[in-house]
């Protein structure tokens, strides 16, 4: 798992997933295009995912409509309860929608009106930010802020009072955190869930992040720090990110409360075409067997590795550029682009031109650029921060 595998075509896979990039109007040129975002990874995917698809088209030919599979349910149940310590689960606690950010916003309309206002911390990943405003809502922000070590934590207090003064009836959640790759202790979910249920606020949580835990890192359901979070949350999740596999569509949702369960798959099915891919049922329960949960348990070291070569570089490296190291990878060019005079327009342009294929922090409402690092990167990256220090 160290090593990226090469493919049949001689390809590694780090070029398969930069050459399609590199061929965008716009980006560097004289260079392969080094993918700095999360959302996906170099790495293929795990074999069982591959095998369960093609064991599928081989037992027949028709890919019409259908129900999933009691294989389906019961892949999501095991793999709940061996990797999230969740007992008790059942397949009627079980729904499907093509993506997360559909199931928030099937929860928004179940939880709240158009025009009414909507609880997210920020810095805020951008999908939520779109989902919501886009259909209608407004968005409050709850700043998370930087303790005396660095690390991003809620302030409790400020998402008391902004519930209150904006009666506010809905958060949307996301454990872990993205952008900033919180892991979130039992202790700060508990304390967040007692806030809102003081307000009387529902709950919908983004926990598609819940498998890449970095360095350790123990994951908390959402869900499971008390009945109040059980029957008032509704938890999405799916294998995409975890196994790379973003492209072939698929989440489901995790809903104890059955009302309200009942009401978010009614939305979802009568707003929009909300029916699974006969392929992604497949890809799930390859992804959530035991070669899937083997191929995982290889890929987080190598992870976590990437991260600490990450903020070790930068934090040696480069003066003014500060970085959060715990979960996951968050860096801060604030400083840095006051003491030479830049923009951080000009410096996400650069970095492009360069090679870096980074994001510009706006996007999630916080001064920051984000993204995962290799040993590559670090050498570019330097040599592109000493260049355009003297451009």
């Amino acid at each position: 798992m160290g090593k990226l595998t090469t493919l049949a075509t001689g390809a590694t896979a780090s070029n398969v997933a930069v050459m399609p990039i590199g061929k965008l109007p716009g980006f560097a040129q004289g260079f392969d295009t080094i993918p700095m975002w999360v959302a996906d990874m170099d790495f293929p995917t795990a074999k069982s995912i591959q095998e369960e698809i093609i064991k599928r088209d081989n037992q027949s030919p028709l890919f019409g409509y259908f129900q999933p599979s009691d294989a389906y349910y019961q892949a999501i149940i095991d793999w709940h309860k061996k990797r999230k310590g969740v007992s008790g689960l059942t397949k009627e606690d079980i729904g499907y929608e093509n993506g997360v950010l559909g199931g928030v916003v099937s929860a928004l309309k179940v939880f709240a009106a158009p025009g009414d206002k909507v609880l997210l911390h920020s810095p805020t990943y951008m999908g939520f930010t779109n989902a919501v405003l886009s259909n209608g809502y407004q968005i409050v922000h709850s700043p998370l802020i930087k303790d005396e070590n660095g690390t991003w934590r809620m302030d409790y207090e400020d998402m008391d009072n902004k519930i209150k003064e904006n009666q506010i009836h809905v958060a949307i959640f996301c454990n872990p955190h993205n952008p900033t790759g919180r892991v979130w202790t039992k202790e700060e979910i508990t304390k967040a869930m007692e806030v809102y249920e003081r307000n009387n606020v529902w709950v919908i949580s983004d926990e598609i992040w819940s498998d890449l835990m970095m360095n350790d890192h123990h994951y908390i359901p959402t869900q499971s720090v008390s009945e109040w979070a059980k029957q008032h949350t509704a938890a999405f999740y799916a294998p995409s990110k975890t196994f790379n596999i973003a492209g072939l569509i698929g989440s489901y949702s995790v809903i104890y409360n059955k009302p309200i369960r009942e009401r978010i798959q009614s939305v979802g099915e009568k707003t929009v075409y909300n029916s699974m891919n006969v392929f992604s049922e497949h890809a799930l329960i390859g992804a959530y067997s035991d070669e899937g949960d083997n191929w995982l348990d290889q890929l987080l070291p190598v992870l976590s590795k990437n991260v600490n070569i990450a903020y070790d570089y930068v934090t040696k490296h480069f003066d003014g550029v500060s970085t959060f190291k715990t979960e996951g990878t968050f860096l801060d060019c604030t400083d840095w682009l006051k003491k030479h005079g830049k923009t951080q327009k000009e410096l996400l342009q650069r970095g492009w031109d360069y090679g870096i294929g980074w994001q510009d922090g706006g996007l999630f409402q916080g001064p920051t650029s984000n993204g995962k690092r290799k040993e590559q990167n670090q050498n570019r990256f330097c040599s592109f921060l000493y260049l355009y220090s003297n451009f």
